[in-house]
């Protein structure tokens, strides 16, 4: 049985956003949805019963909002809703473990609003070790608007350390939404302190960027043959790699960024770049952890 898109809804505008952006994807891949609320819990269970009944009368009346909104936009999906007690984050972990990716409201946005995400949100995120989106209210309807697919699938890759897991997913999102893919490599002028053995460093700027082009030519060279339906555009950007995202992100249908699992040793953490682009890109944002 093929694992199910899992979308963690709470009632709130960003959680319906993010349930029918899920339902979509869902029929792009041929997956069931699974709409999860994970309602309050507590330790203490001596609570009055009638405590309890009402916690569990607003976790229906949840996702009953959230499946009268996908059953209005995607009516063919296959879809089971279930209310599950416990600490939000550990549930949202626990089911995205499960699930083939992990959809989650995203509110706040910019420099300094973005930190209003959420701890819920940034929590899974740091601790899932499989893919979770995150999704403003407003970017369904819109993705659903446009309706022709063509708006690009942005992937951002580090060509000194490229990983399968999260170019596969880009070339898959843009293959199923038959989308444009623009893979970025952002590149800094190397100081004398931080050139290592063979790093691009001793020639000059316009050189320095053909050779990381003919670096990223190279890691997709086996992507392009494996998915020659999608047409890939490369660039390389001088500039900081969360900046150069954000500005490429502007006006996509998606962007696709990795976070490295061995960073979370310790306390749970997301990556400085990760960090960034959550918090300020307009965009659906996959965060797909990866060794």
């Amino acid at each position: 049985m093929l694992s199910p898109v899992v979308v963690g809804v709470d009632g709130s505008a960003e959680s319906l956003a993010a349930a029918e952006w899920a339902a979509h994807e869902a029929v792009r891949r041929g997956r069931a949805l699974r709409l999860l609320h994970a309602r309050s819990w507590h330790p203490d269970q001596e609570r009055a019963e009638s405590a309890q009944a009402s916690e569990r009368h607003l976790a229906r009346r949840v996702l009953r909002e959230a499946e009268d909104r996908v059953r209005a936009v995607c009516p063919e999906v296959p879809l089971h809703a279930e209310q599950v007690a416990g600490p939000a984050t550990a549930a949202l972990v626990e089911a995205a473990d499960g699930a083939d990716l992990l959809v989650l409201g995203s509110r706040g946005l910019g420099r300094v609003t973005g930190l209003l995400l959420g701890s819920v949100a940034l929590g899974v995120v740091a601790k899932a070790t499989r893919p979770v989106v995150l999704v403003r209210a407003g970017t369904a309807g819109a993705e659903q608007a446009a309706g022709t697919g063509r708006r690009d699938v942005v992937l951002g890759v580090d060509v000194t350390e490229p990983c399968d897991e999260v170019i596969a997913f880009a070339f898959e999102a843009a293959r199923l939404r038959h989308a444009r893919l623009r893979v970025l490599h952002a590149w800094r002028v190397p100081g004398p302190l931080t050139l290592g053995p063979g790093e691009v460093g001793l020639v000059g700027g316009p050189q320095r960027a053909e050779e990381w082009l003919g670096f990223l030519s190279a890691v997709l060279q086996v992507w392009r043959e494996k998915y020659p339906e999608v047409e890939v555009l490369q660039s390389v950007v001088e500039g900081k790699p969360a900046d150069t995202l954000v500005k490429a992100a502007s006006g996509a249908e998606l962007l696709v960024v990795g976070d490295r699992l061995t960073d979370r040793r310790g306390i749970p953490r997301t990556g400085p770049v990760t960090h960034a682009v959550i918090h300020r890109v307009g965009c659906p944002v996959v965060i797909v952890p990866h060794d």
